[in-house]
C-alpha cells in the first residue's frame, strides 16, 4: 500500500496551515474520497484556530520587544546618572574610603591579575525568532567575558560544518537570514583578553 508523507516536523506553522488548506481544498467534492475522516470542517477549524493563536503570539512578541527596548533605554539612563554620581563622590572623597562608604557606595576591589580564558558558556537555548528565518539564542552570562562568538551548522553536524554566525557582547544573539524549515545547530564560546573558552553544548532549532 502506498504511504503518504506529511513531514510535519520540518514545517513551520504557516506551512502547516497552508498544507491543511491545500488538503481540504483537494478533498472537497472529490468523488474518490466521499467521506473524509476526520471531517474537513474539523481540519479547517483546527487550522483557523492555530492561525489565530499564532497571530496572538506574534503580537505578544512584538509588544515584548518594544517594552524591552524601552526598559533598556531607561536602564542606560539610570546607569549614566549613577556613574556620574560615583565620579562626583570620588572627586570629593579622594582616597578617603570611609567618606566614599558614607555616600552609599561600595569600594572597588583591588585588581587581581587573571591569565585564564573565560569559562565555557552554559545553558545555551534556541527558540523561534519574531520573523521567518530568525532563531533567538540565549545562554547564561559568563563572568569576565568581553564577548561571545556564535557558530552555526547545518544538519547533520560534523567537525567541518561549523561556520561563523556572529559576535555578541550580551548573553543573547539573533541569527537571521536562515532558510525556513531547515534544521540548524548553534554553539557559543566566550572570549576575553586571555583567549577563548571551550564551546558550549550545541542547541538545535528548525528555522521558522
Amino acid at each position: 500500500m502506498a504511504k503518504t508523507r506529511l513531514n510535519l516536523g520540518s514545517l513551520t506553522i504557516a506551512e502547516k496551515i497552508a498544507k491543511a488548506q491545500q488538503i481540504v481544498a483537494a478533498l472537497t467534492g472529490n468523488a474518490s474520497f466521499p467521506t473524509p475522516s476526520p471531517a474537513l470542517a474539523n481540519i479547517t477549524s483546527a487550522a483557523n484556530e492555530l492561525k489565530s493563536a499564532s497571530d496572538d503570539v506574534l503580537v505578544v512578541r512584538q509588544s515584548g520587544k518594544e517594552k524591552t527596548a524601552v526598559q533598556n533605554q531607561k536602564e542606560d539612563a539610570l546607569n549614566q546618572l549613577l556613574t556620574q554620581c560615583a565620579a562626583y563622590v570620588e572627586s570629593v572623597a579622594g582616597n578617603n574610603e570611609q567618606l566614599i562608604l558614607s555616600a552609599g557606595l561600595d569600594m572597588r576591589a583591588a585588581a587581581v591579575s587573571n591569565t585564564d580564558p573565560p569559562n565555557q558558556p552554559q545553558a545555551l537555548t534556541a527558540t523561534a525568532g519574531d520573523h521567518d528565518g530568525e532563531i533567538d539564542l540565549s545562554w547564561d552570562t559568563v563572568g569576565g567575558a568581553k564577548s561571545c562568538v556564535v557558530e552555526k551548522s547545518g544538519d547533520p553536524v560534523t567537525p567541518t560544518t561549523w561556520s561563523h554566525a556572529g559576535v555578541s557582547t550580551r548573553s543573547n544573539y539573533t541569527a537571521d537570514g536562515l532558510t525556513s524549515g531547515t534544521r540548524y545547530w548553534f554553539r557559543v564560546a566566550a572570549v576575553n583578553s586571555n583567549g577563548q573558552s571551550g564551546w558550549s553544548d550545541p542547541a538545535m532549532k528548525i528555522a521558522p
